[in-house]
């Protein structure tokens, strides 16, 4: 299973990044705090203060066409918002 799904690298992200330490990272549905902190450390080589975890629920819509109502929806997804340590930071740009 795994874990870490990809980095989320958008402007207000990088803005945290930079300021506080902090990076978002889209990750499994089912993974908890602990394995999260764990992927983190092993896959970038920091040690992690903390992390907060965020469910974000589907979009619906609904179109109205010749043949009907069509309804549809976008997929669920969990982000991670990581604290690393001071003095440790993780590049993403590092591989381009």
């Amino acid at each position: 299973m795994s874990i870490l799904i990809k980095p989320i690298i958008t402007e207000k992200a990088t803005r945290f990044a930079e300021e506080s330490n902090v990076f978002s990272f889209v990750v499994n549905p089912k993974a908890n705090k602990v394995e999260i902190k764990k992927a983190v450390e092993a896959t970038y080589g920091v040690s992690v203060d903390k992390v907060r975890t965020i469910n974000v629920r589907p979009e619906r819509s609904t179109r109205y066409t010749k043949t009907g109502i069509q309804t549809g929806k976008t997929n669920a997804v969990k982000k991670a918002i990581v604290q690393v340590a001071e003095g440790d930071t993780i590049d993403f740009y590092n591989n381009l």
